[in-house]
C-alpha cells in the first residue's frame, strides 16, 4: 500500500494542503495523511509497509507530475527536481545521470521540488532522517528531510518535469501564477508527448517517434497493454526473419517493412507504459529480453537466407553478428554501471580534469548538451544503436539481400565497438572507479560451482583476456583444420580449456582495477568463441551452433536485465553450471567425438532451465507472495 504524507509544517498550509492531499489520491496513493511536523511524519513512516510519498504544502503542480513521481520506474527512491531558481529555505541539488549526487551543491543543476517517493527498503533511513531533521535549520522541513536522507548515503534518483508544470510557491501571488500556468497546459496531450523519450537516436527520433504516439494513443484507447504490444512486435520480427530466409525480392521487401513496423511497435510498448504509467519489473525484463531475441532471430533468418542463396558462410556471419552485439551490450551495461558509480563519487571523477580522460568527458558533456547539432546526432548515430541497426538491416536486405545486410551490420558494429571501446577505456582509467566491487561479481561473471573450487588468482581482467584469446585461437585452428579436411588435434581444445579455467581463477579476486568492468564481456566472448570452436571442430550443423549460442545469450541477458533493474539472481541460476562448467562439458563432448550431441543436449537442458527459471521468477514466486495464482502483466 502506498502512503502519501503532506508535511504541513510550513506557514503556507490550508487550501494548498487539501489540494495536494486530493491530488495524491488521484495519483494513486491508497492512504493520504497530513503531518504537522517531522516527528509525526517519522511516526507515520515507522508504521508504513510500502512506498511513501512525501511533499510539502507549497507545491503547485499537475496531478500528472505527482503520478509520474509515484510511478517512476527509475528507482525505489525518487525526488522531484525543478529548474526554478531556488528561494530561501529550498534545497539546491546537483544531478548526474539521473541521480541526485549532492544536496546543497555549490554548482547546482536544479532545486528540490518539494516532493519525493521513498521505497520500502529506504523507509528506516527516512524515519531516522525525519527525526534528525526535526530540530530545525535554515531549510524548510521537507528540504531538511531530503538533505539528511541524501547525507545518509541513500541513492536518490531525479524526476524532472517536462512539458507539465510544477512550482513551489511562497505567497498568494506566486500561487495564483502557478495555478494559471497549470491550467494553461493540456495535461493529456502533454503526457502523450512525454511518452516519447526525451533523447533518442536519429532514426527513432525522425522516422518513428514522429508518428508512433498516435499508435500509442490508439493502443491505450482499445486497452492493449505494453506486454501485448511487445508480443506483437516479436511476431513481426519473427515473420521478417522467415521472409529474409525465404529469399526473393518480394519476400525481402516485405520482411524489411515488417521489421520496420516491428521496431515501431518496440518503441510503442515503452511509450504506452509511460503514457498509461503501467510499469512493472516483469515488463522491463520482458522488453529487454524481447529486444535481443528479435534481433538475433532476424540474424538467423539472414544467415539462413544467405546460405540458401549459395554463400557457404551465411550462418558464420550470423553467429559473428550475434556474438559481437552481445559482447558490445555487456560492455555497454558495465560501463553504464561504472558511470553511475562515478557520478556518486564526484570528487574522484574530478581528480584529473586536465588528463585525456577528463578532456574526453568534458567534450562528451558539451556535445550531449548541444542537442540538435550535427555533432550531437553524429555521436548518437556512430555508436550504432538499435534503431540504426534495424534500419540498416531492413534497407540492405530489401535492396541487396541477406548477405550484404549481415556484412553491413558486422562492419558498422565492429567500427562502433572500436570507437566506443577506445573512448570508454580512456575515460574509465580517468574515473578510477572499481564498479565490480559494488555488485556481486561472482553472479554477473556467471562463474558457477567449478570456478569456486579453483584456486584464486589475481588480475581478473588479464585472465579473462587470455581465456578469450585461447578460445579465439582454438576457433581459428578449428576453421583451418576443417577447411583443410583434417581434424583438430586433441591438445588444442585442452590447451584452450586450461586457459579458460585460468580465467575462472579470477572469480574471487578483487575486481578493483580501472578496467575490470570489461571482465564480464571478455568472459562472454571466451565462452561463445570456445563453443563455436567446438561446433566447428566437431562438424556440428551451423544452425545448431547458432541455436546453442542463442540460448547462452538468453541466460546472459537475463543477468544483464536483472542488473539494470536491480533484481536478485534467477531462481535456477546455479543449475546453469556456469561458463567454466558448460565449457568443460563441451570439451569432453568434442574429445569423445560427440560435439553435436553435446551442443544439442546441453543447449536443450539450458533452455529448459531458462524457461523454468522465468516461470518461477515471474509467475510462481510472485503468486505465492500474493497468495494467489495470477500471472505477471
Amino acid at each position: 500500500m502506498t502512503l502519501a504524507i503532506v508535511l504541513a509544517a510550513e506557514p503556507a498550509a490550508g487550501r494548498l494542503t487539501e489540494r495536494l492531499a486530493a491530488q495524491w489520491r488521484r495519483a494513486g496513493a491508497a492512504d493520504v495523511r497530513v503531518a504537522a511536523d517531522l516527528t509525526e511524519l517519522a511516526d507515520l513512516v515507522a508504521d508504513a509497509t510500502g512506498p511513501v510519498l512525501v511533499s510539502g504544502p507549497d507545491l503547485v503542480a499537475h496531478t500528472a507530475v505527482l503520478k509520474h513521481l509515484a510511478t517512476s520506474p527509475v528507482g525505489p527512491t525518487v525526488a522531484l527536481v525543478l529548474t526554478d531558481p531556488p528561494a530561501p529555505g529550498q534545497a539546491t541539488v546537483r544531478e548526474e545521470r539521473g541521480q541526485v549526487v549532492e544536496v546543497g551543491a555549490a554548482d547546482p543543476s536544479g532545486v528540490f521540488g518539494g516532493a519525493l517517493r521513498v521505497g520500502a527498503a529506504d523507509l528506516p533511513a527516512l524515519a531516522e532522517a525525519a527525526r534528525r531533521a526535526a530540530g530545525g535549520g535554515p531549510l524548510g522541513a521537507v528540504d531538511r528531510l531530503v538533505a539528511d536522507l541524501a547525507a545518509r548515503g541513500t541513492l536518490i534518483f531525479a524526476q524532472r518535469v517536462r512539458l507539465l508544470v510544477a512550482h513551489r510557491v511562497g505567497d498568494e501571488a506566486q500561487r495564483a501564477a502557478a495555478e494559471s500556468a497549470v491550467a494553461a497546459v493540456d495535461e493529456d496531450r502533454a503526457e502523450l508527448k512525454l511518452s516519447v523519450k526525451e533523447r533518442d537516436d536519429f532514426f527513432t527520433t525522425f522516422f518513428v517517434s514522429t508518428w508512433s504516439p498516435y499508435v500509442t494513443k490508439a493502443a491505450a484507447r482499445i486497452g492493449i497493454g505494453p506486454t501485448g504490444v511487445t508480443m506483437v512486435s516479436v511476431a513481426f520480427a519473427v515473420a521478417a526473419a522467415v521472409l529474409f530466409g525465404t529469399g526473393g525480392r518480394p519476400a525481402l521487401v516485405a520482411g524489411a517493412v515488417l521489421l520496420y513496423l516491428g521496431f515501431v511497435l518496440d518503441c510503442v510498448d515503452g511509450q504506452l507504459a509511460r503514457y498509461t504509467r503501467h510499469f512493472s519489473a516483469w515488463g522491463g525484463w520482458l522488453d529487454t529480453m524481447a529486444d535481443r531475441f528479435k534481433e538475433y532471430v532476424v540474424y538467423a533468418g539472414l544467415g539462413f537466407g544467405a546460405t540458401h542463396a549459395g554463400f557457404r558462410y551465411g550462418w558464420a556471419l550470423a553467429l559473428a553478428a550475434m556474438t559481437l552485439q552481445t559482447v558490445r551490450h555487456m560492455t555497454d551495461t558495465w560501463y553504464g554501471a561504472l558511470h553511475d558509480e562515478a557520478a556518486r563519487r564526484p570528487k574522484v571523477v574530478s581528480a584529473d580534469a586536465g588528463g585525456i580522460g577528463g578532456k574526453l568527458n568534458a567534450a562528451s558533456t558539451r556535445v550531449q548538451a548541444d542537442t540538435g547539432s550535427v555533432s550531437y546526432w553524429l555521436k548518437r548515430t556512430v555508436v550504432f544503436p538499435i534503431g540504426e541497426r534495424w534500419a540498416l538491416i531492413a534497407i540492405a536486405a530489401a535492396l541487396f539481400g541477406p548477405l550484404v545486410a549481415l556484412v553491413a551490420v558486422l562492419v558498422w558494429g565492429t567500427l562502433a565497438f572500436a570507437y566506443t571501446g577506445g573512448l570508454r577505456t580512456l575515460r574509465a582509467r580517468w574515473m578510477r572507479v572499481p564498479v565490480l566491487t559494488t555488485v556481486d561479481a561472482g553472479l554477473h561473471r556467471d562463474d558457477g560451482l567449478l570456478a569456486r573450487t579453483l584456486p584464486t588468482a589475481r588480475r581478473p581482467l588479464l585472465l579473462a583476456v587470455l581465456g578469450a584469446l585461447g578460445a579465439a585461437g582454438t576457433l581459428v585452428w578449428a576453421l583451418l583444420a576443417v577447411h583443410g579436411g583434417g581434424d583438430l588435434p586433441v591438445w588444442v581444445p585442452v590447451l584452450a580449456l586450461v586457459l579458460l579455467l585460468g580465467a575462472a581463477q579470477g572469480s574471487r579476486a578483487s575486481h578493483d582495477g580501472s578496467l575490470d568492468w570489461l571482465v564480464p564481456a571478455a568472459l562472454r566472448a571466451a565462452e561463445y568463441l570456445f563453443a563455436i570452436a567446438v561446433g566447428v571442430a566437431g562438424r556440428a550443423p551451423a544452425w545448431l551452433i547458432f541455436g546453442y549460442v542463442l540460448v547462452l545469450t538468453l541466460l546472459h541477458y537475463d543477468l544483464t536485465a536483472r542488473l539494470e533493474k536491480r533484481q536478485v539472481a534467477p531462481p535456477l541460476h546455479a543449475a546453469t553450471l556456469g561458463w567454466p562448467g558448460r565449457s568443460l562439458l563441451l570439451a569432453i563432448g568434442l574429445i569423445a567425438g560427440y560435439a553435436s550431441y553435446a551442443l544439442a543436449t546441453l543447449g536443450a537442458y539450458l533452455l529448459v532451465v531458462f524457461v523454468a527459471s522465468v516461470v518461477l521468477a515471474w509467475v510462481v514466486l510472485p503468486a505465492r507472495a500474493r497468495g494467489g495464482v495470477r500471472s505477471p502483466g
